[in-house]
């Protein structure tokens, strides 16, 4: 059914199981996306959390970046999680060298802004339309500044940590760590609108 959207995990680095699992909780179809042929199969991706050096130079490796930055301008949806959040940015301000992004939403990011991995806290954010979400802040960037097109939709002690253009979202803190699945539902509903208006498109 076109309803229930088949949405990847970018299987790198990072808690992807934790993901596949919050999605599924979602209604979603969920699979592993290692290679640019897996990429092609979904409907949507998520990049999970890690360190976003490392995960920039192995989707170089493994031929994914600019497979992932075509279908991004194409318009599939994405949601990133922590350095997900970083490689959907179109400007890190402090990168390491060698780092790359995929891009997607206006903003500018500082990397491991909340502190160290000894620092990591766990903290309720408000988000636009959720309301009190539970998010695991684990070396956690903040979100510097935005850009016209870009919809902020939380922040932490007066920083941007939440924040979405069109149909890329993402946030700083991680949520599949909590068992609250709420911000994987409201991405699984973007891409199921996402996939519905592709249908009616298609059926014209």
């Amino acid at each position: 059914m076109p309803e229930t959207p088949v949405i990847g995990v970018l299987a790198l680095q990072g808690d992807v199981r934790e993901h596949l699992t919050a999605l599924a909780t979602a209604d979603a179809v969920a699979r592993p996306v290692r290679r640019p042929e897996e990429l092609a199969e979904v409907d949507a991706l998520v990049i999970p959390g890690g360190e976003s050096t490392t995960i920039s130079k192995l989707a170089v490796l493994f031929g994914l970046l600019e497979p992932l930055r075509e279908r991004v301008r194409g318009g599939m949806p994405v949601y990133g999680t922590c350095a997900g959040l970083i490689l959907l940015a179109d400007k890190i301000l402090d990168p390491r060298s060698g780092q790359e992004t995929i891009g997607g939403i206006d903003m500018i990011v500082r990397r491991n802004a909340f502190g160290r991995q000894n620092e990591s806290f766990e903290a309720s954010v408000d988000v636009a339309g959720l309301g009190p979400v539970e998010g695991v802040f684990i070396r956690a960037p903040w979100v510097e500044s935005v850009g016209a097109a870009a919809e902020v939709l939380a922040e932490h002690e007066g920083h941007i940590v939440a924040v979405r253009q069109g149909d890329v979202l993402a946030t700083s803190f991680h949520p599949e760590l909590t068992g609250d699945h709420r911000m994987h539902g409201m991405f699984v509903d973007m891409v199921r609108a996402k996939v519905r208006a592709k249908a009616a498109a298609g059926a014209r």
